[in-house]
């Protein structure tokens, strides 16, 4: 079931979300750690919620990123992109300290 905008009775595109983390001192790069659309999208926005994890919306990345696997590293072609991601999030976690 797709949810309805009061607004222009428009169906509300399921929410996507994907999850990285990255050990500069195991990782060569970032790893998609959960992916999804529809509740699990809303389940993984709601556990870095709940646990204070910064977020980053780019609908644009989530799209690519979601076609990769789980436990994988982001693609070289990525790097940049992802990089500027991070650094956006560190300046968010270090200025909300």
């Amino acid at each position: 079931m797709t949810s309805m905008s009061s607004d222009d009775k428009k169906p509300t595109p399921p929410k996507k979300a994907v999850a990285l983390h990255y050990d500069h001192e195991k990782d060569t790069a970032p790893r998609i750690i959960a992916s999804g659309r529809g509740a699990v999208a809303e389940n993984i926005l709601a556990i870095a919620g709940e646990s204070g994890i910064p977020m980053h919306e780019d609908r644009a990345l989530v799209e690519t990123l979601l076609a990769f696997e789980i436990g994988k590293e982001i693609p070289a072609e990525l790097y940049q992109v992802v990089a500027e991601v991070l650094a956006f999030v560190q300046r968010l976690d270090k200025r909300d300290r």
